[in-house]
């Protein structure tokens, strides 16, 4: 079909960048053991913190916590802070795959943003240090003390910023948080597996696909594209 051929030139993507482009959970944690100790804690290695990647800040920062009796969340979160820009942010390569789908969906004519609960100048570094900052039109976060960062809000600037419609655009994440801000915006979202979402965690949130592998993103990008359009079109016939 005519209408669906190239979906994407002009349309925006929109990436989560923790557990979607970069691998960024080794850094968290032992950001977030630094800071336990910091503040005079013997990290519990055996408390599982394998979720805390997707979350805002201070909602992560409260709940580790909370095992260990402590209320000190905004000098817990200064010292996670110093922790990560220290040596946390470093350890974020970048999942095998995901370079070349960005260099191919950019090459498309796309425009593609970020979307992220890390503060933007952090994400804009970590992409910087890893080569990829030059694809992305425009790269939105939290700010430098970690407010702004629920993805509803995050993606709504975007759209509003760029005045980008609803049926050319199209949010990728690995979280439930990222689906659910996408669809409080009235854009479609591809849930990718090689993320930190729990169990069960993406089934429920209803991303209107979920991939596999890096390799297929842009393959279910364009089709998902081009499916909003042609409903868009059977809505608004000529």
């Amino acid at each position: 079909m005519t209408l669906s051929d190239n979906p994407l030139p002009g349309s925006a993507i929109l990436f989560d960048l923790d557990g979607t482009i970069v691998d960024s959970r080794t850094g968290i944690i032992d950001s977030i053991h630094s800071t336990l100790r910091d503040l005079g804690h013997k990290p519990d290695l055996d408390h599982d913190l394998n979720w805390v990647v997707g979350p805002p800040l201070r909602d992560l920062i409260g709940e580790i916590l909370l095992h260990y009796n402590d209320t000190r969340c905004d000098e817990a979160m200064e010292f996670y802070r110093r922790n990560y820009e220290a040596s946390g942010m470093k350890r974020t390569p970048v999942f095998a795959g995901m370079r070349e789908v960005i260099k191919t969906v950019c090459g498309t004519g796309a425009r593609l943003f970020i979307a992220t609960s890390k503060p933007a100048a952090l994400a804009r570094a970590i992409l910087n240090q890893n080569d990829l900052l030059g694809y992305f039109t425009e790269v939105y976060g939290a700010r430098p003390d970690d407010s702004g960062a629920e993805k509803p809000e995050l993606i709504a600037a975007v759209l509003r910023d760029h005045e980008i419609d609803n049926h050319r655009a199209i949010m990728i994440g690995d979280r439930r948080f990222d689906i659910s801000g996408a669809h409080a915006n009235n854009i479609r979202a591809l849930g990718v597996r090689w993320g930190y979402s729990g169990k069960g965690e993406l089934e429920d949130a209803a991303p209107e696909a979920i991939v596999a592998e890096p390799d297929d993103l842009p393959a279910r990008i364009t089709a998902q594209l081009a499916a909003e359009m042609l409903h868009i079109h059977q809505k608004n016939p000529a």
